[in-house]
């Protein structure tokens, strides 16, 4: 594969997906409401890794990640007005020893600072309500409480997924809320991402060969993986208002 050819013959891809991007529609938290039958218990709201470590320190936090915050807390707050009652907040909690250690940096370790969430959502009069999910790798459903918090909730079917980061463990929850309900016939399930409540992070070329790292584009990467939800039926909006 030659890279002359495949920047020449992705023009016309990457033009679409810029443009479908800017394009995409917003949506009114009091809209999303009616269309789940005006019941706010049929409504959940995740937020991913909205974490210290993610978004204030460590070897893996970014500015990219802490622009989120202030768009969780009011989606939080809007959606607790209109009496939404269901916040899952999905955050590593690793074991010093986790695997995904051999891809990653060591980070947000559970029992330390950097694995609490972020003070803007602990701050929240109702923090008492957030669930929070601990997870030792990318993925929020595989050994851990969410898939019991699924099944003892079949009247949840409309998901916002907000949180970090857009290709890794945003890609992961969305895809596992949006297949589980193909796999098993769930009618009227509803996954829905805003655009401007998930981010990923960015490593220049030059600095990843400089650190020993791979590079990783965010904005390219992040319009990709939204694109690909967006294919296998997970809702991409703008933003909720």
């Amino acid at each position: 594969m030659n890279v002359d050819d495949l920047i020449s013959d992705s023009r016309g891809f990457l033009t679409w997906l810029v443009d479908w991007h800017y394009n995409l529609p917003e949506m009114e938290m009091e809209e999303l409401l009616h269309d789940a039958g005006g019941d706010p218990d049929t409504v959940a709201l995740f937020a991913v890794d909205l974490t210290r470590g993610f978004a204030e320190e460590g070897p893996l936090s970014s500015e990219r990640v802490a622009s989120i915050v202030p768009v969780a807390v009011r989606l939080f707050k809007r959606a607790a007005a209109l009496g939404m009652r269901h916040f899952i907040l999905p955050q590593d909690a690793h074991s010093p020893d986790a695997l995904e250690f051999s891809s990653f940096p060591a980070h947000c370790i559970g029992g330390t600072d950097r694995a609490q969430t972020v003070s803007e959502l602990r701050a929240l009069p109702f923090s008492q309500e957030l669930t929070i999910v601990e997870k030792d790798s990318i993925s929020s459903t595989l050994n851990t409480d969410l898939g019991p918090w699924l099944d003892a909730h079949p009247e949840v079917k409309t998901f916002v997924v907000i949180g970090d980061c857009t290709d890794f463990c945003i890609y992961q929850l969305a895809m596992h809320l949006r297949l589980r309900a193909n796999a098993w016939h769930l009618q009227g399930v509803r996954v829905v991402v805003p655009s401007d409540g998930v981010d990923t992070f960015h490593i220049p070329v030059d600095v990843a060969q400089e650190i020993g790292a791979m590079p990783h584009h965010g904005d390219l990467l992040h319009l990709v993986f939204l694109y690909s939800m967006a294919q296998n039926g997970v809702e991409i909006v703008k933003a909720i208002r």
